[in-house]
């Protein structure tokens, strides 16, 4: 076999590249390449690699061959509290001392900071700064102490028991629910069913400090563990050094008798399928759900890797045929999936998915059994195989022009997987040269097998999931051996294809010209005023060789709309996109993208309507023409695609009426927006009231006048080649006579919007099969005069500085919460060069229901403290750090030069004068960094905030209603003199009920 090295890699790109020699029998050498690895004397084994993506980063991580399976029945949810207990306590940090430090070098909790617990694995992440010394010692130190020095006292246990029942809450909505049955269902037999990382609730209450050590001592051993390393060194071996320095005296914990190998726990296969019937009152709809589990096994050779892209184009295959059939008239399902996924280490499984209507899950059943059914008889096409081959050619290419662009995280990654999963390291070039030298050879007989893997017989578990169960196992029954007989009978005839255009662009437009050309050294960008009126920015970056991002606006949206016009204009965007908004049929245009990298979106705002794009260079062209075709096509609604979409919206309005946090966030809107038409929610009455028509006639007239309309342009860009694709496919639109849905951005209508006065505080009643709680608090606020971007900056930072200081509070002191979130809204205004500026700065967590209020007090009483005392210094500079090292990761990203140049063009002070615009951006952000203290900071807060801040606010809570029985239960126990005139009210409702009760059983017993 070729040595895995790259072979003629380096020089003339993907195209370039030499095919392979090789044999299916060939193995993978053993080993890594491409990076240093090792193992230390205590059995800890370390991958270590240079990499300059993000510039000056770390992505660091300590992979633990330690997951939930292995606890006993008393240790359940153990593995994953030890994950918890890692940030809060250490031998040489405690109360989440280590949260509080790598905030402080800017690396953010969550984003930075993170671990998480399988059945089979435990990791802990970080993403951290290098630009000092110090820093990636203090990091590398950190997963030491994970390693063999977690502290888990009965006080710091208690302190995260909390934030463990909330995230167990959390996961028990309603996809927790069900994802639970399906997972027990699947692993029945096996160690894994009662096993899920959560663990058990009695377990998290009540486990013993004593049962947690035991644990952790028994399995954190370092010969189950590596320490990964990838970012920006400037010496990797002095990386190692640093491992070895912090790693090397370390010793596995003593245990009684010899170290505990990690056992296996099998998955017994089953040849008979199983069956589920899933009745969920809070389901989002209903779904079909079917899976088969194999043998895993482990990719070592060529045969491995090439049955694993056959697999891919398999799944790709499938998923394609669904899509179509989810768009044909009175379709069986309004989306279906095809994938394959390793649930643990001994199985994978084969998984198809569908949602449908309700009532509608044995017939989306079928149509999933006779597809793959069709596929055995019948096999792929090679067109269809054409496609898919071209698919998976595009991706590795853009992996490959992007090697030495490649984020740290995702080599990281790609090394746990190796030590936690044997997954193989083989180096972006080696694999770039096997998948262009394999994939032309694998043919449709190849594909069309493995939907054997869908056989009755190989493990399978059919679950339909519906709000209320209609349908029974035997009915599931029945239709599966309804199909195998069609099968078994070849009565399932051959896949009908339809005819796909070659071209997107049936006639290739004139080019317009350039008017003007305009040159920005300051930042590297390029603008453009075409002969149609249209304005494009180009700029030129190398951060990523097979990216490039593309956005248009212009002013104008649903604010502009007449109310009685609002609901039908509103659906414009959903109607059209299901018909085709770039000439051709969704399904249609999803065949004739096969083998290029470029998707191009709309949206319809209140105050703008844009287009945004993300391609290869390569297809640059292919982008623009659909751009083209946007502007160009006239959207006729069918009276099958409007029927489609109307379905499709009436099953999503039941879903969310089911669900109790659609309701609770519909009131937070209603209660802090006044409740204005645009913000209601569209109830399954209102569809009645939508014109198909006018809906597409709106979405056709928001984009079909190109002189309004501002481009910015942002990746790997060649001038010479792009700029004339610019002129012929933007330049070429043609400009309507007369202006349509002009707008001029001062004179735009303002949303009718208004927030209470006073304090509200409001509990939202729901139904719910488990208790939950979300509570969000609102402020108002407003900035007015020539400070309004300041301001606007300074609201970053004050957003930023009570979500730390809210989540040390409500979490870290209390242990009461998994997360806080503190976010501002500012995009009700409309976007005028000198109005006012109105929003609101918004906390959102979750709880247990009976703290709810508690913690709303003390989040209440912690904004107050920051309002009256002002924050440390210590604070200030955490939250100076964490927005630095964003704004710095930011500027090696085209997606972040994207959006400053949009915002230098919406900016308040642009009067056409980029550069200026461009400047400000840059100014008010300097001098709010630096002005930022614990004075101004306070004085932002009592600014910004209303003041006192318990002044003026809404609170509201989502809450479980209350059971009748269980009230009337607490009621009868309570003393006498207690009840009151709600007592009295609840006493005759139980007088009703137990009559109608014996009213009941009277006609019972007289029939």
């Amino acid at each position: 076999m070729d040595s895995p090295l790259p072979i003629g890699a380096g020089s003339g790109g993907f195209k370039s590249l030499k095919l392979l020699t090789v044999k299916p029998t060939d193995s993978f050498p053993e080993g890594v390449t491409g990076v240093q690895h090792g193992v230390l004397e205590n059995g800890l084994h370390y991958y270590v690699r240079r990499n300059p993506k993000p510039r000056l980063r770390a992505a660091l991580a300590l992979g633990v061959r330690v997951g939930s399976v292995l606890e006993e029945e008393d240790e359940r949810g153990v593995a994953h509290i030890l994950e918890h207990l890692a940030f809060s306590a250490t031998k040489q940090y405690t109360n989440h001392d280590i949260v509080r430090f790598l905030e402080s070098v800017g690396a953010e909790f969550g984003a930075c900071q993170n671990a998480s617990t399988s059945p089979d694995e435990t990791i802990y992440e970080l993403f951290v700064p290098i630009d000092k010394p110090e820093l990636l010692s203090q990091a590398i130190s950190i997963l030491a102490e994970f390693s063999t020095e977690i502290r888990a006292s009965e006080e710091d246990l208690e302190k995260e028991r909390g934030a463990v029942l909330e995230e167990l809450r959390i996961g028990r909505n309603a996809l927790g629910r069900m994802q639970e049955a399906h997972w027990l269902l699947m692993m029945k037999g096996s160690q894994y069913a009662d096993r899920q990382p959560i663990g058990l609730e009695n377990v998290v209450r009540n486990v013993s400090a004593k049962t947690v050590r035991h644990f952790y001592q028994r399995w954190y051993r370092l010969n189950h563990m590596a320490i990964v390393a990838v970012g920006d060194f400037p010496n990797t071996d002095v990386v190692v050094n640093l491992i070895k320095t912090h790693f090397e005296h370390k010793r596995s914990p003593v245990t009684e008798g010899p170290p505990r190998e990690i056992p296996l726990h099998p998955v017994p296969p089953h040849e008979e399928p199983r069956f589920s019937c899933f009745a969920e009152a809070e389901a989002g709809g209903s779904a079909v759900t079917i899976s088969c589990k194999i043998p895993a096994s482990d990719v070592t050779s060529i045969a491995d890797y090439r049955y694993m892209l056959a697999e891919g184009m398999f799944h790709n295959a499938l998923t394609q045929r669904f899509f179509k059939i989810s768009r044909n008239q009175d379709p069986p399902f309004f989306s279906c999936s095809s994938t394959s996924e390793s649930f643990v280490r001994p199985v994978k499984a084969y998984i198809m998915s569908a949602n449908c209507k309700e009532r509608g899950t044995l017939q989306a059943l079928e149509s999933m059994l006779v597809e793959v059914a069709r596929v055995r008889l019948h096999g792929f096409s090679e067109r269809e195989i054409a496609l898919e081959r071209a698919y998976l050619m595009a991706d590795i290419e853009s992996a490959y022009l992007e090697k030495d662009q490649m984020p740290s995280t995702s080599l990281r990654d790609e090394y746990l997987q190796n030590f936690l999963r044997g997954e193989p390291i083989l180096g972006i070039d080696y694999k770039a040269q096997l998948q262009k030298t394999l994939l032309p050879e694998i043919t449709a007989a190849e594909v069309t097998k493995i939907a054997e893997c869908y056989l009755s017989k190989h493990s399978c578990v059919i679950k339909t999931v519906e709000p209320r169960a209609r349908v029974t196992q035997e009915d599931l029954k029945a239709v599966l051996y309804r199909v195998e007989a069609l099968e078994s009978r070849r009565d399932i005839p051959p896949w009908d294809e339809e005819l796909i255009p070659d071209e997107i662009v049936e006639k290739i437009p004139a080019a317009g010209s350039i008017v003007t050309s305009t040159e920005f050294p300051e930042f590297s960008a390029t603008e453009l005023i075409l002969s149609n009126g249209m304005r494009v920015c180009y700029k030129c970056t190398d951060f990523l060789d097979d990216q490039v991002l593309i956005h248009g606006y212009t002013y104008g949206g649903l604010s502009e709309v007449l109310e009685r016009d609002f609901l039908s204009c509103s659906m414009g965007s959903l109607i059209a996109g299901e018909i085709g908004v770039f000439g051709h049929k969704p399904s249609t245009l999803t065949d004739m993208l096969a083998g290029k990298r470029a998707e191009v979106g709309t949206k319809v705002g209140a105050y703008k309507r844009t287009f945004y794009g993300d391609c290869s260079p390569s297809d640059l062209e292919t982008a623009l023409q659909l751009l083209y075709q946007l502007f160009v096509t006239t959207v006729q609604p069918g009276e099958e695609e409007v029927k489609l979409v109307m379905q499709m919206t009436r099953e999503e309005i039941k879903a969310q009426e089911r669900d109790p946090f659609t309701a609770y966030a519909n009131r937070v809107r209603e209660l802090n927006y006044g409740n204005s038409y645009y913000f209601k929610p569209v109830t399954a009455r209102d569809l009645n009231k939508v014109n198909p028509k006018k809906a597409c006639e709106y979405f056709d007239n928001s984009f079909k006048d190109p002189s309004s309309f501002t481009v910015a342009i942002v990746g790997n860009i060649e001038p010479a080649k792009a700029v004339p694709l610019i002129l012929r496919f933007l330049g070429g639109i043609p400009k309507p006579e007369k202006p349509i849905m002009e707008f001029q951005r001062d004179e735009l209508k303002a949303l009718p919007f208004t927030f209470p006065d006073g304090v509200i505080r409001e509990e939202v009643r729901r139904h719910m099969v488990e208790a939950q709680c979300s509570v969000q608090m609102t402020f108002p606020v407003e900035f007015k005069g020539p400070r309004v971007m300041v301001e606007v900056h300074f609201t970053g930072f004050i957003c930023k500085l009570l979500e730390t200081k809210i989540m040390q509070v409500l979490r870290f002191k209390h242990g009461q919460v998994y997360s806080v979130s503190v976010s501002a809204f500012l995009g009700g205004s409309r976007p005028s060069r000198t109005g006012n500026v109105r929003g609101d700065v918004a906390i959102n967590f979750s709880c247990d229901p009976d703290s709810a209020w508690k913690l709303v007090d003390l989040a209440l009483d912690e904004v107050s403290r920051l309002q009256e005392e002002g924050p440390t210094q210590e604070d200030v500079a955490t939250v100076l750090e964490l927005e630095q090292r964003t704004y710095e990761n930011g500027q090696q990203e085209n997606g972040y030069w994207l959006d400053r140049l949009l915002r230098a063009y919406q900016s308040r002070v642009y009067t056409g004068d980029l550069q200026a615009s461009f400047q400000a951006q840059e100014e008010w952000r300097s001098s709010v960094r630096s002005t930022l203290t614990p004075d101004t900071m306070k004085d932002a807060l009592c600014r910004i905030l209303p003041v006192p801040c318990r002044s003026h606010h809404t609170a509201v809570a989502l809450m479980p209603k209350a059971d009748r029985l269980k009230q009337l239960r607490e009621l009868f126990s309570r003393p006498e003199k207690r009840l009151k005139m709600e007592s009295k009210m609840l006493l005759a409702t139980a007088g009703v009920l137990v009559l109608a009760a014996v009213v009941w059983r009277y006609s019972q017993r007289s029939s």
